[in-house]
């Protein structure tokens, strides 16, 4: 396949993401309408780890990772390497030696819908990585690709530039044009979820505090004693009718 490098596209402004990174995935995620997800397939190489940063895309050949070595010298200080290929791939493109160059650059991480290797050495080192597997096969640099166009990642589409954001559960993309935007939801999303914590911790139930005893009332859920659902079982079970 033939392919482009793109140079220099528009980015998030680091503010943002520095911002964005003091939240959770799933608090953005939901902040945005439940959007953004890169899907559960994505899990990360470490523990306890939170970055994010400016997405530089990768659309490489599976198998192959040369075009992960020409994203390089695409990186920069708070960029956050993003890498797919153009059919499924659980190879190990990216390794330690990939991770200690980028580290040099102030790359923030890596996502990648593929595999990684040196998953001891990445740890050890501090750099953060997602992946869709973990795999010792090596590959090849044979095959031309793109560098900087907008690549798919289980149907969520990720631009270079768009604020990468990633932590235990999983990853997220936020718009790199609704990224202020996005912050000033989170905020107000995880204000909520402090004052429903509070309430918890006083003993309210969900069940009250979400209006929820109403719902289950419309869907026809009733309560009834152990007594009485044993009773109507029981004339169930003798080809009785249930009341």
């Amino acid at each position: 396949m033939s392919g482009v490098i793109v140079t220099d596209p528009p980015k998030a402004e680091l503010k943002d993401v520095d911002a964005l990174a003091r939240f959770g995935v799933a608090t953005v995620s939901e902040a945005m309408g439940r959007t953004g997800l890169l899907g559960p397939g994505i899990r990360p190489n470490q523990q306890g780890v939170r970055v994010a940063g400016t997405a530089v895309t990768v659309l490489g050949w599976p198998g192959d990772n040369l075009m992960i070595h020409a994203a390089v010298e695409q990186c920069g200080e708070g960029d956050l390497l993003v890498v797919t290929t153009t059919s499924p791939s659980t190879d190990g493109l990216f390794g330690e030696l990939f991770a200690t160059a980028l580290h040099r650059r102030g790359v923030r991480g890596l996502v990648i819908n593929a595999g990684i290797r040196d998953t001891q050495e990445l740890r050890e080192m501090g750099f953060a990585a997602w992946s869709r597997a973990v795999s010792a096969q090596g590959t090849v640099k044979a095959t031309g690709g793109s560098v900087n166009v907008p690549v798919a990642i289980d149907g969520q589409v990720v631009r270079p530039g768009d604020v990468i954001l990633a932590d235990d559960d999983g990853v997220v993309v936020v718009p790199r044009e609704h990224a202020r935007a996005t912050v000033a939801k989170a905020e107000a999303r995880e204000a909520k979820e402090a004052a429903t914590r509070a309430a918890f911790l006083e003993g309210q139930l969900g069940l009250d505090r979400y209006g929820l005893r109403e719902r289950l009332t419309a869907l026809g859920v009733e309560y009834r004693t152990y007594e009485e659902y044993a009773e109507c079982e029981g004339h169930a079970g003798h080809g009785g009718e249930r009341p």
